[in-house]
């Protein structure tokens, strides 16, 4: 009777992984996160069916509640790509280009490097940019915005390198893209991505954060603390520097999510040209072992198999996306808690999937 069960539950649409890969997958996830911490929330697509999905943990430690696929995270350095998207679509509607000197934007901003750096530069981390974490008092802030970045960095005389010539990856860089996003559209950053992104994909309970205004299944991020062995909370209203917009300011569920991510796969909704585009290799990070950074996307493989992918982190939050086209394959991960290597955690679940991790690369060092 059980076997005759299990068999009916595997033709029914969406149950698609069998039943020993799923037990691998949940081992794997089980032995790392518990539902009385902080957790996780993942789903493993292939075309539009879902082969496996799981959330473990708390949303939020105090009111213990539960993580569901529904629970809204700060998806931290993935909004990077979120940000390309408008910005290139608003240099195909010939609203600016990408050539164009930032000093057309910032006209305060010192001239040697305003002139210097171009706006794909600002995209694909070659500007050199002057980051503003060092440039800040933090004692002046409760919450650090967009402009708040600009006005660090507007006087800056000098770059890491050359511009265009090097790869450093740069969080100021995305703040000044949205900030060129508001005054290109005459919308607020939050209100361009909503009209021109969540809405259009249906992404309902997507939005930008914006201090004070509140965010519904909210996640709140965690530290974990190997010392104590506890969890401390680390989300807005600890970090300043959590709530700049262009980098990492989405909040989103893997549910919604989603729906950007099968608009990159079947090339939907979303503009085909603004996708390829974005998912070019721009910038070489690695060439030696074929690494590249695109616009809000990396880039690794090779024509025939090329695989795109990105990690995020923002205060206790910890989130990672790989898609592989040619197996039609999509990972999402969002985590509330620190002290998981999500990198590795990614390459166990294909792994398991028997998924090629195209020569998926450590990116820790190569974003901070």
């Amino acid at each position: 009777m059980i076997k005759k069960l299990i068999f009916a539950l595997a033709l029914l649409p969406g149950v698609v992984v069998a039943q020993n890969e799923t037990g691998k997958l949940d081992s794997v996830l089980t032995s790392i996160y518990r539902n009385d911490q902080p957790g996780l929330s993942v789903i493993i697509r292939k075309g539009e069916q879902t082969l496996y999905q799981r959330s473990i943990g708390l949303a939020d430690m105090k009111t213990q509640t539960h993580i569901t696929p529904a629970t809204n995270f700060n998806i931290c350095s993935l909004t990077k790509q979120i940000t390309a998207y408008a910005l290139v679509k608003l240099f195909k509607e010939k609203k600016l280009s990408l050539d164009d000197p930032i000093r057309k934007f910032f006209p305060d901003m010192n001239p040697v490097t305003a002139n210097a750096i171009r706006v794909r530069n600002l995209l694909n981390h070659s500007s050199g940019l002057v980051d503003h974490y060092d440039l800040v008092d933090r004692k002046a802030f409760q919450h650090f915005l967009d402009k708040d970045a600009y006005e660090a960095v507007k006087k800056s005389e000098s770059t890491y390198f050359p511009v265009g010539t090097s790869y450093r990856y740069s969080n100021t860089a995305f703040c000044l893209l949205a900030l060129i996003i508001e005054k290109v559209s005459g919308k607020t950053y939050p209100e361009y991505i909503q009209e021109n992104i969540f809405k259009p994909l249906k992404m309902d309970n997507s939005l930008v954060l914006i201090p004070d205004r509140p965010v519904k299944n909210r996640a709140l991020g965690y530290n974990w603390d190997a010392g104590s062995g506890t969890f401390k909370l680390n989300d807005l209203n600890e970090s300043i520097f959590f709530s700049t917009m262009g980098d990492g300011g989405v909040y989103t569920s893997v549910n919604d999510y989603i729906k950007w991510g099968e608009a990159f796969q079947n090339g939907k909704v979303l503009d085909k040209d603004i996708i390829n585009q974005v998912r070019t290799r721009q910038n070489p990070v690695d060439a030696k072992r074929g690494l590249y950074y695109g616009y809000g996307w990396f880039v690794s493989g090779n024509e025939k198999n090329r695989c795109y992918y990105h990690t995020g982190s923002n205060g206790g939050f910890r989130t990672l996306v790989y898609c592989n086209p040619a197996a039609r394959y999509s990972l999402v991960i969002f985590s509330n808690r620190t002290g998981v290597d999500l990198e590795e955690l990614a390459k166990k679940l294909n792994s398991i999937l028997k998924i090629d991790n195209c020569s998926f690369i450590a990116l820790e060092s190569l974003i901070s």
